[in-house]
């Protein structure tokens, strides 16, 4: 059984498992996660399968919709469709749920953005550039999905506006 629960702390293997997943100009360090989830701005999900660690979820529950900042199933736990029931069931508790992907420049962009489709989320056909966790760092091109929410221009830039100020600060 797949269940999801809040942490105020990062544990060790969802530190280890965010290191891994995301490379490091598509991620905060550990220090400061936790300090967004200490100051209430961020929540942490772990996910479990039958009680054993199978991957966790960072988001930010913003004005009218949630913005998934990273999410990962433990390599151990993938291809068993745990991803999908995190997602579904994620859906069902935040109707509107926004997150990043890289463009499908690769076979593994490509697999990401099927899997979001799959559960019924579309791309946004804007520029979306995500800045740089990484002082001085160049911001990074991705797309922007949604599920729940309008396709139109309007909906994009006011999601942009606030994934921006809340999220990356700017």
């Amino acid at each position: 059984m797949i269940t999801i629960s809040t942490l105020q702390v990062i544990p060790s293997e969802i530190a280890s498992l965010y290191e891994l997943s995301f490379p490091i100009e598509e991620r905060r360090n550990l220090s400061a996660q936790q300090e967004l989830l200490e100051a209430g701005a961020l929540q942490l999900q772990i996910v479990k399968n039958d009680d054993i660690f199978a991957g966790f979820v960072f988001c930010w529950v913003l004005t009218d919709f949630i913005f998934i900042e990273h999410f990962a199933i433990d390599t151990s736990q993938r291809g068993g469709g745990i991803g999908s029931k995190v997602m579904t069931l994620l859906q069902a508790q935040y109707p509107r749920i926004v997150l990043e992907v890289e463009p499908p420049h690769s076979t593994d962009a490509e697999r990401r953005i099927r899997f979001y489709e799959s559960l019924g989320f579309q791309s946004y056909p804007y520029i979306y550039r995500q800045p740089s966790y990484l002082a001085g760092g160049a911001p990074l091109e991705m797309l922007l999905m949604q599920t729940g929410m309008s396709a139109e221009e309007d909906t994009f830039s006011g999601i942009s506006i606030e994934i921006y100020r809340e999220v990356y600060g700017i």
